[in-house]
């Protein structure tokens, strides 16, 4: 809750600029270990994790996923019709925060905040679909055990980058966090 009173709260701008290569064009390697984000991210949240021969442990092949936003499991293969089966979300969406502050900072942070692994989930392709680029106001992943975990990491996304919320996401992420324990 602390983190939450840190972050700015006014107004949503205008979207006029928006575009996704404002944050770079594909998946970057932040942390500088040979591994795309996307691939460290799906290795990182699922288990049984089988890899690309060659691939120096970076091309995540197939794994078991448990989606945090749905609570389903998923059986993850790469390939062309099976990939967009897990996505990998940001949750503080690039187009909200481009409304929020993004649209003032330099190509540099936008492409960090793109790739940082704590601003990206992997997540179930429809679910990720469905919340687009929805704050907390508007979307709330349908498993309920895990809203105060995503609110949380929304708060300390937004706080980490200096991205403010709407008077609306702010108090519907307030009521979620007063009820977590």
């Amino acid at each position: 809750m602390k983190q939450l009173d840190q972050v700015e709260v006014k107004g949503r701008t205008a979207k006029t600029g928006y575009a996704r290569d404002q944050f770079g064009q594909g998946w970057k390697d932040p942390d500088h270990n040979g591994c795309d984000a996307r691939n460290d991210v799906l290795a990182r949240d699922l288990h049984e994790v089988k890899f690309k021969p060659g691939s120096a442990q970076c091309t995540v092949l197939s794994g078991i996923f448990t989606d945090p936003y749905t609570g389903e499991q998923i059986d993850f293969v790469r390939g062309p019709s099976t990939s967009t089966a897990v996505q990998i979300d940001h949750v503080v969406a690039l187009s909200d925060s481009w409304q929020k502050g993004a649209q003032l900072w330099s190509s540099e942070k936008r492409l960090q905040f793109a790739n940082d692994p704590l601003n990206l989930l992997s997540s179930d392709g429809p679910t990720n679909a469905a919340k687009g680029d929805k704050d907390a106001a508007t979307w709330l992943p349908p498993n309920k055990g895990f809203r105060c975990d995503y609110v949380a990491r929304q708060t300390e996304v937004k706080a980490k980058y200096g991205v403010w919320m709407t008077p609306a996401e702010h108090q519907a992420i307030k009521r979620i966090l007063e009820r977590c324990t």
